[in-house]
C-alpha cells in the first residue's frame, strides 16, 4: 500500500511557527542558499528579515505547511515606512543585547549585518516607498520549491494587500539569486530605477 504525502498548505501564521520561520530564514538567506557556517552569527538573519514581520505585522506572515510543520514563508508590511520606524521602536530594543551594535570601523559581513540590525531604516528608500508602499519577503526550503508553492504563496500576499487597498509594493534582492530573479519576473514584477547609493541591490516593483 503506498503512502501519500498530505498535500502542503498556505495558511496564516501562528506563534508556534516562529522557530520554523527562523530556520527557513537561515537555510535560505546566502542568496537562496544555506547561511550557516558562512556567517559568524546565521541567527542575525531572521532577527532582521524573519521575526519582526511576525511580531509586528504577523496578519501579513503567511506559511506553506506540509502537516508537520511550516517549509516556506512570505511575509511583509503594508507600509514600509511605518515598519522601519516600529522596527526601531519596538522591535530593536528586544534583541539589541543579544546582537549589539559593531564598534566602528565597521568592516566585514558580520559587523555589517550587526549595523544593518541597528539601522534597519537603511533599508528604506524612500522615493520607492512612496509609490510602491508594501515590500515583502519570501523564502522556500529546497523540499518546498518548484511545486508552485511560491506563486501560491505570492496570490495570498497580493491579495491580502489588495483587500488593504494598498496599490503597489516592492522587494530588494541580491542580483546573484538569479533562480529568485527568474521568479518574479514571471509572476510579474518589473525592474524599478536603481536608487543612487544602492550598489549590489535589484529592485522590484508590482502595482496591485
Amino acid at each position: 500500500m503506498t503512502s501519500t504525502k498530505p498535500a502542503i498548505t498556505i495558511r496564516g501564521y501562528r506563534p508556534s511557527d516562529r522557530d520554523d520561520l527562523a530556520d527557513i530564514c537561515v537555510r535560505t538567506a546566502h542568496a537562496g542558499e544555506d547561511a550557516t557556517g558562512r556567517y559568524a552569527e546565521p541567527e542575525i538573519f531572521p532577527a532582521i528579515f524573519a521575526t519582526p514581520y511576525a511580531e509586528l505585522e504577523p496578519e501579513l506572515v503567511f506559511v506553506a505547511d506540509n502537516g508537520e510543520r511550516a517549509i516556506g514563508y512570505i511575509l511583509g508590511t503594508a507600509d514600509s515606512t511605518r515598519f522601519y520606524a516600529d522596527f526601531r521602536d519596538r522591535w530593536l530594543p528586544t534583541v539589541a543585547d543579544r546582537f549589539p551594535a559593531p564598534t566602528p570601523p565597521v568592516t566585514g559581513q558580520d559587523d555589517g549585518l550587526r549595523y544593518l540590525l541597528h539601522h534597519a531604516e537603511d533599508m528604506l528608500v524612500p522615493e520607492i516607498a512612496a509609490e510602491y508602499p508594501a515590500h515583502l519577503h519570501i523564502d522556500l526550503l529546497p523540499e518546498g520549491q518548484r511545486q508552485g508553492l511560491g506563486r501560491r504563496l505570492m496570490e495570498t500576499f497580493v491579495n491580502a494587500l489588495r483587500e488593504r487597498g494598498v496599490p503597489a509594493l516592492h522587494l530588494s534582492m541580491n542580483p546573484a539569486n538569479t533562480n529568485a530573479r527568474a521568479f518574479y519576473d514571471r509572476i510579474g514584477f518589473t525592474e524599478l530605477p536603481r536608487p543612487a547609493g544602492k550598489k549590489d541591490v535589484d529592485y522590484l516593483g508590482m502595482r496591485l
